[in-house]
Protein backbone atom coordinates (compact mmCIF):
# COMPACT_ATOMS: atom_id res chain seq x y z
CA UNK A 1 0.00 0.00 0.00
CA UNK A 2 1.78 3.42 -1.12
CA UNK A 3 1.96 6.57 0.54
CA UNK A 4 -0.57 8.30 -1.53
CA UNK A 5 -3.44 5.32 -0.67
CA UNK A 6 -2.57 6.39 3.08
CA UNK A 7 -3.10 9.90 2.82
CA UNK A 8 -6.69 10.75 4.08
CA UNK A 9 -8.15 14.34 4.14
CA UNK A 10 -10.78 14.90 6.82
CA UNK A 11 -12.59 18.51 6.80
CA UNK A 12 -13.11 18.24 10.75
CA UNK A 13 -9.52 16.83 11.67
CA UNK A 14 -5.75 17.92 11.00
CA UNK A 15 -4.35 15.46 13.24
CA UNK A 16 -0.73 17.19 12.91
CA UNK A 17 -2.10 20.06 15.41
CA UNK A 18 -4.06 19.60 18.43
CA UNK A 19 -7.66 20.25 17.34
CA UNK A 20 -8.15 22.18 20.56
CA UNK A 21 -5.78 23.93 22.79
CA UNK A 22 -7.28 23.22 26.37
CA UNK A 23 -6.34 24.92 29.26
CA UNK A 24 -4.55 22.15 30.68
CA UNK A 25 -3.11 21.14 26.81
CA UNK A 26 0.67 22.45 28.52
CA UNK A 27 0.79 20.52 31.60
CA UNK A 28 -0.42 17.10 30.73
CA UNK A 29 2.63 15.09 29.28
CA UNK A 30 2.32 11.95 27.35
CA UNK A 31 4.33 9.27 27.97
CA UNK A 32 3.80 5.70 25.64
CA UNK A 33 6.14 3.14 24.17
CA UNK A 34 8.34 4.61 21.67
CA UNK A 35 6.51 1.88 18.99
CA UNK A 36 3.31 4.00 19.73
CA UNK A 37 5.08 7.29 19.06
CA UNK A 38 6.66 6.50 15.99
CA UNK A 39 3.03 5.34 14.83
CA UNK A 40 1.49 8.25 15.87
CA UNK A 41 4.09 10.29 14.24
CA UNK A 42 3.65 8.61 10.86
CA UNK A 43 -0.37 8.88 11.28
CA UNK A 44 -0.36 12.59 12.19
CA UNK A 45 2.09 13.23 8.85
CA UNK A 46 -0.01 11.27 7.27
CA UNK A 47 -3.51 12.88 8.35
CA UNK A 48 -4.74 9.55 9.88
CA UNK A 49 -6.93 10.20 12.60
CA UNK A 50 -5.55 9.44 16.12
CA UNK A 51 -6.40 10.57 19.89
CA UNK A 52 -4.47 13.60 20.98
CA UNK A 53 -1.79 13.75 23.13
CA UNK A 54 -3.87 15.34 26.11
CA UNK A 55 -7.12 12.93 25.25
CA UNK A 56 -4.52 9.82 24.92
CA UNK A 57 -3.11 10.68 28.30
CA UNK A 58 -6.31 10.95 30.00
CA UNK A 59 -7.86 7.69 28.69
CA UNK A 60 -4.27 5.67 29.18
CA UNK A 61 -4.93 6.66 32.90
CA UNK A 62 -8.56 6.41 33.33
CA UNK A 63 -8.11 3.02 31.83
CA UNK A 64 -5.29 1.97 34.00
CA UNK A 65 -7.29 3.37 37.34
CA UNK A 66 -10.26 1.10 36.51
CA UNK A 67 -7.52 -1.59 35.65
CA UNK A 68 -9.67 -2.26 32.35
CA UNK A 69 -9.61 -5.99 31.15
CA UNK A 70 -12.37 -5.67 28.47
CA UNK A 71 -12.23 -2.41 26.32
CA UNK A 72 -14.03 -1.32 23.33
CA UNK A 73 -12.71 0.96 21.00
CA UNK A 74 -15.65 2.20 18.40
CA UNK A 75 -13.83 3.92 15.30
CA UNK A 76 -9.82 2.76 15.86
CA UNK A 77 -8.59 4.04 12.20
CA UNK A 78 -5.08 1.96 12.42
CA UNK A 79 -5.71 0.60 16.18
CA UNK A 80 -2.58 2.93 17.63
CA UNK A 81 -4.65 3.80 20.83
CA UNK A 82 -5.54 0.44 21.02
CA UNK A 83 -2.35 -0.31 20.79
CA UNK A 84 -1.57 2.08 23.93
CA UNK A 85 -4.31 0.82 25.59
CA UNK A 86 -2.99 -2.83 25.50
CA UNK A 87 0.54 -1.18 26.48
CA UNK A 88 -0.94 -0.04 29.72
CA UNK A 89 -3.24 -2.28 31.04
CA UNK A 90 -1.40 -5.68 30.80
CA UNK A 91 -4.19 -8.22 31.43
CA UNK A 92 -6.70 -6.43 29.34
CA UNK A 93 -8.40 -7.69 26.12
CA UNK A 94 -9.37 -4.88 23.00
CA UNK A 95 -12.17 -5.51 20.80
CA UNK A 96 -11.96 -2.61 18.27
CA UNK A 97 -14.55 -1.94 15.12
CA UNK A 98 -13.54 0.21 12.09
CA UNK A 99 -15.50 0.33 9.13
CA UNK A 100 -12.97 1.66 6.52
CA UNK A 101 -11.64 -0.45 5.13
CA UNK A 102 -8.60 1.97 4.27
CA UNK A 103 -7.17 1.31 7.63
CA UNK A 104 -7.47 -2.19 8.39
CA UNK A 105 -4.11 -3.43 6.55
CA UNK A 106 -2.41 -1.04 8.64
CA UNK A 107 -4.37 -2.27 11.92
CA UNK A 108 -3.42 -5.80 11.32
CA UNK A 109 -0.27 -4.69 11.40
CA UNK A 110 0.33 -2.40 14.41
CA UNK A 111 -1.17 -4.80 16.24
CA UNK A 112 0.53 -7.84 15.09
CA UNK A 113 2.27 -8.84 18.49
CA UNK A 114 -1.23 -8.27 20.36
CA UNK A 115 -3.31 -10.76 18.26
CA UNK A 116 -4.30 -13.17 21.42
CA UNK A 117 -5.60 -9.70 22.96
CA UNK A 118 -7.32 -8.18 20.14
CA UNK A 119 -10.24 -8.61 17.98
CA UNK A 120 -10.58 -6.45 14.74
CA UNK A 121 -14.53 -6.33 13.70
CA UNK A 122 -15.19 -4.72 10.49
CA UNK A 123 -17.93 -2.79 9.40
CA UNK A 124 -20.46 -0.49 10.63
CA UNK A 125 -20.69 0.24 14.58
CA UNK A 126 -24.52 0.55 14.89
CA UNK A 127 -24.79 -3.30 13.16
CA UNK A 128 -21.99 -4.80 15.29
CA UNK A 129 -22.70 -3.25 18.32
CA UNK A 130 -26.18 -4.99 18.28
CA UNK A 131 -24.27 -8.78 18.25
CA UNK A 132 -22.57 -7.71 21.48
CA UNK A 133 -23.24 -9.23 24.79
CA UNK A 134 -24.76 -7.65 27.78
CA UNK A 135 -22.59 -6.31 30.05
CA UNK A 136 -19.16 -7.36 27.89
CA UNK A 137 -17.49 -4.42 28.42
CA UNK A 138 -15.75 -2.29 31.57
CA UNK A 139 -14.35 0.12 29.49
CA UNK A 140 -15.47 1.83 26.09
CA UNK A 141 -14.17 4.06 23.90
CA UNK A 142 -15.97 6.22 21.78
CA UNK A 143 -14.03 7.89 18.33
CA UNK A 144 -16.30 7.44 15.60
CA UNK A 145 -18.50 9.91 13.26
CA UNK A 146 -19.68 12.25 15.67
CA UNK A 147 -23.12 11.89 13.87
CA UNK A 148 -23.03 8.34 15.34
CA UNK A 149 -23.02 9.17 19.11
CA UNK A 150 -26.26 9.94 19.82
CA UNK A 151 -27.52 6.85 17.73
CA UNK A 152 -25.26 4.61 19.44
CA UNK A 153 -25.73 5.49 23.16
CA UNK A 154 -28.18 2.72 23.64
CA UNK A 155 -26.52 -0.27 23.01
CA UNK A 156 -23.27 1.17 24.43
CA UNK A 157 -24.98 1.56 27.64
CA UNK A 158 -26.29 -1.90 26.87
CA UNK A 159 -22.82 -3.64 26.65
CA UNK A 160 -21.52 -1.72 29.02
CA UNK A 161 -21.26 -3.37 32.75
CA UNK A 162 -21.93 -2.41 35.74
CA UNK A 163 -19.93 1.10 36.91
CA UNK A 164 -18.33 0.59 33.45
CA UNK A 165 -16.62 3.84 32.03
CA UNK A 166 -17.87 5.25 28.62
CA UNK A 167 -15.52 7.99 26.92
CA UNK A 168 -16.52 9.53 24.03
CA UNK A 169 -13.96 11.64 22.34
CA UNK A 170 -14.37 15.09 20.86
CA UNK A 171 -17.12 16.22 22.32
CA UNK A 172 -16.84 20.22 22.46
CA UNK A 173 -15.14 19.91 18.63
CA UNK A 174 -13.07 23.46 18.18
CA UNK A 175 -15.45 24.71 20.91
CA UNK A 176 -17.99 24.99 18.60
CA UNK A 177 -20.47 22.87 21.17
CA UNK A 178 -19.73 25.27 24.25
CA UNK A 179 -19.83 28.46 22.26
CA UNK A 180 -16.23 29.32 22.44
CA UNK A 181 -15.74 29.37 18.82
CA UNK A 182 -18.60 30.43 16.01
CA UNK A 183 -19.59 26.97 14.31
CA UNK A 184 -19.44 26.98 10.44
CA UNK A 185 -22.70 26.95 9.04
CA UNK A 186 -21.94 23.44 6.90
CA UNK A 187 -21.34 22.06 10.38
CA UNK A 188 -24.28 23.03 12.52
CA UNK A 189 -25.98 20.05 11.85
CA UNK A 190 -23.09 18.09 13.44
CA UNK A 191 -23.30 20.16 16.19
CA UNK A 192 -26.45 19.76 16.90
CA UNK A 193 -25.91 15.89 16.74
CA UNK A 194 -23.41 15.97 19.84
CA UNK A 195 -25.10 18.31 21.68
CA UNK A 196 -28.04 15.55 21.94
CA UNK A 197 -25.74 13.11 23.13
CA UNK A 198 -24.33 15.27 25.79
CA UNK A 199 -28.13 16.43 26.75
CA UNK A 200 -28.76 12.69 26.89
CA UNK A 201 -25.87 11.46 28.61
CA UNK A 202 -25.63 13.72 31.19
CA UNK A 203 -29.88 13.86 31.80
CA UNK A 204 -29.18 9.72 31.99
CA UNK A 205 -30.52 8.67 35.69
CA UNK A 206 -28.42 5.45 34.36
CA UNK A 207 -24.84 7.16 34.25
CA UNK A 208 -23.04 9.13 36.27
CA UNK A 209 -21.21 11.83 33.30
CA UNK A 210 -18.95 14.44 33.59
CA UNK A 211 -18.04 16.65 30.20
CA UNK A 212 -14.42 17.64 30.50
CA UNK A 213 -11.99 20.26 29.08
CA UNK A 214 -9.49 17.78 27.64
CA UNK A 215 -7.96 17.55 24.14
CA UNK A 216 -11.10 18.89 22.13
CA UNK A 217 -13.51 17.88 24.60
CA UNK A 218 -14.06 14.39 26.27
CA UNK A 219 -17.70 13.42 28.19
CA UNK A 220 -16.77 10.90 30.59
CA UNK A 221 -19.83 8.72 31.64
CA UNK A 222 -20.00 5.60 34.39
CA UNK A 223 -22.86 2.96 34.58
CA UNK A 224 -24.80 3.26 37.82
CA UNK A 225 -26.68 -0.26 37.19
Amino acid sequence: MNEETLKFNYAHNDTGVPERESRTSGLNKLRVSDEVSRLRSSAHQREVPTASDETLNFLLALALAKNAENILEVGCAEGITSLALLNTCKRAHVTAIERDGRFICAFKDNLSAYAKRCTLLTGDAADICLTLEDGAYDFIFLDCAKVQYIKLLPELKRILKKNGVLVADDVLMYGWVNGEAETPKKRRMLVEHIKEYITAVTNDDGLATAILDIGNGVAMSVKRN
